[in-house]
């Protein structure tokens, strides 16, 4: 199977021809002072002339003449790329399809497992350079962030049985995303939302308007708290300290706290198991890179960046709109008033969870988010039809009317506060 013989003469570096196939026979019997091969992964060489001129010195490259050199060349030289470029020249052809990678007595089995060793030291030490800097950091937490947002977005599909046609398949894959991807329970997620929905900016029965004192909103709500002397907070600088404790600390703390007593004192063990294998997923894959507190650091801040998108979001839909006590409004009557829609865009959808239609949303919460569109225009005949607001929005307006809504309810508290 040879032809080595008749493709180089010895001393000859590169023969003339790159195409010859070789025995380890064959090689091995080019190892004298003036005939010199070596094999490196699967390819021959002829170094005669060339060891001469070694960098690494002439016995050095010629130790190996004759031999497989594949992982003496790969310890030796840091840059291969660069290092390959004088082989070429010296390319003869390569092993026989037939013959081993190793010659002699080199173990086969021991040379994978260097191999396999050197790539996860390789990979490691990347890690270790570049892996874990704040640059590309910062980039995980943005891309953590803006998942963890999107599986909101589509636990929220699921939660309201909107994806399956059996409600069973919708409540098992709300627990997963929920539960296992977001670390949260989908029973607490379930008891707040669907009372937001039946009874939307309605004191005492839509939970998104229970601000804890915090803040005051709507125009009834400040009022009632001027005139009472209540001042828990400086109200008429709500839209300012709005920017330090909304965005930022709800998910990361008030949600957090609240889902875990709420999983903890119902005993719902099941959402808890759920809530913790995410937990368990996450530290298991982040400790290894940045430890236990810089593990802990990076989830904060990917809560921080989701609370961010999500306070946003949903807030841009309801808290301009009418906050109140009951009323006993008619279905269509009652969402129009507490909620609002931003244009349509492909950004917008997606930013949203294609929430930006939130109309359509409230009065038919089992809908399919993308049929939202295509009832739209009915909704809107209909309102049109019986004087009702149909109030859209771009997605500036609606960000800017937040803070302009809570200054607007801060000033009727310092005004009644004062004067009442």
């Amino acid at each position: 199977m040879g032809g080595g013989g008749q493709l180089t003469e010895p001393g000859e570096p590169g023969g003339g021809r790159d195409g010859g196939v070789y025995t380890w026979e064959e090689v091995q019997s080019h190892s004298s002072r003036n005939d010199q091969w070596l094999v490196i992964d699967r390819k021959v060489y002829n170094i005669t002339q060339w060891a001469k001129r070694h960098p690494g010195g002439f016995r050095v490259i010629s130790h190996y003449a004759g031999e497989d050199a594949t992982e003496a060349f790969t310890a030796f030289h840091p840059d291969l790329t660069f290092v390959r470029k004088f082989l070429k020249p010296l390319l003869i052809g390569e092993l026989a399809a037939t013959e081993p990678s190793q010659d002699r007595n080199k173990n086969a089995a021991i040379i994978r497992d260097f191999h396999s060793l050197r790539a996860q030291a390789l990979a490691w030490l990347m890690i270790w350079l570049w892996g874990t800097n704040w640059i590309l950091t910062s980039l995980c937490a943005v891309m953590l962030a803006t998942a963890q947002s999107q599986a909101g977005w589509l636990q929220h599909d699921f939660g309201h049985l909107s994806v399956f046609k059996k409600s069973r398949w919708n409540h098992l894959l709300h627990k997963f995303i929920i539960g296992h991807l977001k670390g949260a329970s989908a029973n607490w997620w379930n008891h707040r939302h669907f009372q937001h929905h039946a009874k939307p900016n309605i004191f005492r029965k839509d939970p998104d308007v229970n601000m804890l004192s915090v803040f005051v909103v709507g125009t009834t709500q400040p009022v009632e708290y001027g005139i009472k002397k209540i001042k828990h907070m400086p109200y008429n600088h709500q839209h300012q300290y709005f920017f330090l404790v909304g965005p930022p600390l709800l998910i990361p703390v008030f949600f957090h706290i609240q889902i875990m007593h709420t999983m903890i004192s119902r005993h719902d063990w099941v959402d808890l198991v759920w809530s913790m294998s995410y937990y368990l997923r996450y530290f298991s894959c982040y400790i290894p890179l940045y430890g236990l507190f810089g593990s802990l650091a990076l989830i904060s801040f990917v809560r921080f960046l989701e609370s961010h998108w999500f306070v946003w979001v949903t807030q841009m839909n309801h808290l301009p709109m009418d906050i109140d006590h009951e009323k006993h409004q008619d279905w269509l009557t009652m969402q129009l008033q507490a909620t609002c829609n931003i244009e349509q865009s492909f950004f917008n959808d997606w930013f949203s969870g294609h929430l930006n239609f939130q109309i359509e949303h409230h009065l038919f919460p089992t809908m399919p988010r993308h049929n939202y569109h295509l009832v739209a225009p009915q909704v809107r005949a209909l309102c049109e039809k019986h004087g009702i607001p149909y109030q859209m929005k771009t997605l500036r307006q609606g960000l800017v009317d937040i803070v302009k809504s809570l200054k607007n309810s801060g000033d009727l508290w310092l005004d009644a506060y004062l004067h009442k």
